[in-house]
C-alpha cells in the first residue's frame, strides 16, 4: 500500500560531518528499517522519506494517514515566542515546564515496541490544568537505558525529561532541523486547537556521553493562545 503526500514537502538528508540538514527532492522508498535507523523490521509498506518528520512520519503511514504539510526553516524563521522554546540545546520538558510554572505528565496516544527500540505518539500536558502544551513522536532506545529508567519509560507517565534527570544520565540535546506545519485534525484534537493553524516544532536528538542516540524525537508547539500571559 501506498501513500501520498504534498507534492511541495521537500525530503532532508543529514551531513553529520558538518551537523547540518540539507532538503532534497521526494522519493519513494521501500520502508526497511535497520540499526542505526535502523530496526530489525522490514515495513511491508512504502511511504516518502521525510527525517525531518521522523518518527512521526512513521505513526502517520501506520495509521493510513497522510502527512500534514510540513516545510524546514532555520531557527532565526521560529517566531517568537516559538523560538523561546524550540530554538535551544536544552530539553523540552523543563524549558515547557520553566515557561508554563507547572510540571508536566504524558499521554501516550500510540506506542509500540519494535525489537529494542520503542515509540510512542504522546500529548505532554500540565499537571495542574491538564492543557496540552506540545505533541509528538519519539523512538526510544531501550538498550542504552538501565533497567529503572526502561521502566518508567514503559510506564508511560513521566516525560523521558523527567526520566534523565531523576536517573541521572548524562545526554544532549541536538535539534537538527525546525519546521513549520499545516495542523490537521490529529494535531488540532491533540492540542485542543479547532481549525487548521501553522504550527512550529523541531527535530531532535538526544544522545548519551558517548554520543549514541538515546532517542528521536519530533516535537511541535501549540498556538499563543494556549499559553501564560
Amino acid at each position: 500500500m501506498s501513500f501520498s503526500y504534498p507534492s511541495t514537502v521537500m525530503r532532508a538528508t543529514h551531513d553529520s560531518s558538518r551537523d547540518a540538514v540539507f532538503l532534497e527532492p521526494p522519493s519513494r522508498y521501500r520502508l526497511t528499517m535497520k540499526s542505526p535507523d535502523k530496526l530489525h523490521a522490514t515495513v511491508e509498506h512504502s511511504a516518502m522519506v521525510m527525517p525531518i518528520a521522523y518518527p512521526l512520519d512513521d505513526f502517520y503511514a501506520r495509521a493510513h494517514l497522510t502527512l500534514p504539510q510540513i516545510k524546514q526553516v532555520c531557527g532565526e524563521q521560529v517566531p517568537e515566542p516559538y523560538r523561546a522554546l524550540l530554538v535551544h540545546h536544552d530539553d523540552m520538558t523543563p524549558t515547557l515546564e520553566s515557561f508554563h510554572k507547572q510540571t508536566i505528565h504524558i499521554r501516550v496516544l500510540r506506542s509500540e515496541t519494535r525489537e529494542v527500540y520503542y515509540f510512542r505518539e504522546v500529548v505532554l500536558l500540565l499537571d495542574g490544568t491538564g492543557e496540552p502544551v506540545e505533541f509528538g513522536a519519539i523512538k526510544i532506545n531501550l538498550s542504552l537505558f538501565p533497567s529503572q529508567a526502561r521502566k518508567l519509560i514503559l510506564e508511560e507517565h513521566e516525560p523521558l525529561g523527567h526520566i534523565l534527570k531523576s536517573r541521572g544520565i548524562t545526554h544532549t540535546s541536538r535539534p537538527k532541523a525546525f519546521f513549520q506545519i499545516e495542523s490537521d485534525a490529529l494535531i488540532n484534537k491533540a492540542l485542543s486547537v479547532r481549525t487548521p493553524t501553522i504550527l512550529y516544532g523541531r527535530r531532535n536528538t538526544i544522545s548519551d556521553a558517548q554520543q549514541r542516540p538515546l532517542a528521536e524525537i519530533v516535537e511541535i508547539i501549540p498556538p499563543p493562545r494556549l499559553w501564560p500571559v
